[in-house]
């Protein structure tokens, strides 16, 4: 059985900092996109940060770009988000995701991919929840 068991969300004021993880278990880790989506109340969910972990492939939107961070530890099967400089509206519901890949994408096949949303597997979401 696939999961994704995302943790480190949490309450934190503008500016402040925090990191998300993902553990990934009953799934082959390797060649694969791991991503972190987001959804804020009345929005529709978008991708905010991608990795192959593979390598050689990473995504960020342009509103997390210089903030956030995705990162991996193959060893552990799990996918970090480092969260710097937060503001109120990254306040939102955040996702770890993951699909398979046999190979990297461009990045324009990447934001294709997070664009349409097409992940085979989700975790249940962590909240996030920026104050100013």
């Amino acid at each position: 059985q696939v999961q994704l068991v995302e943790s480190g969300g949490g309450s934190v004021q503008a500016g402040g900092s925090l990191r998300l993880s993902c553990v990934v278990s009953g799934y082959t880790y390797s060649n694969n996109y791991m991503a972190w989506f987001r959804q804020a109340p009345g929005k529709e969910r978008e991708g905010v940060a991608a990795i192959y972990t593979g390598g050689g492939s990473i995504y960020y939107a342009d509103s997390v770009k210089g903030r956030f961070t995705i990162s991996q530890d193959n060893a552990k099967n799990t996918v970090y988000l480092q969260m710097n400089s937060l503001k109120p509206e990254d306040t939102a519901v955040y996702y770890c995701a993951a699909r398979v890949y046999l190979r990297p994408l461009s990045q324009t096949g990447l934001e294709r991919l997070l664009l349409t949303r097409d992940f085979g597997y989700w975790g249940q979401g962590t909240q996030v929840t920026v104050s100013s």
